[in-house]
């Protein structure tokens, strides 16, 4: 299952969460949201994985990545 680290008032977090949800994934199936505002144990989570501290952050096995342009892609090409 694909891991979204994100926030509700991130705007960028947004971006990728509108890309989720125009693809039809479903949350608890297709992925899973991870709250990780500053201070949150999946903040935490997200610096020990890829070493900053910026969401958005996805995980989908071994693929990692950080940028929103670079995940809405991604998730694009595997879901379209």
């Amino acid at each position: 299952m694909i891991r979204l680290y994100q926030y509700d008032t991130c705007p960028y977090c947004r971006r990728v969460i509108h890309t989720v949800e125009s693809l039809g994934l479903v949350p608890g199936k297709d992925i899973e949201y991870v709250e990780a505002s500053f201070g949150t144990p999946g903040r935490a989570e997200v610096v020990r994985l890829g070493g900053q501290s910026q969401v958005p952050f996805l995980v989908d096995g071994e693929v990692q990545m950080y940028e929103s342009a670079d995940i809405i892609s991604y998730l694009r090409s595997k879901y379209s």
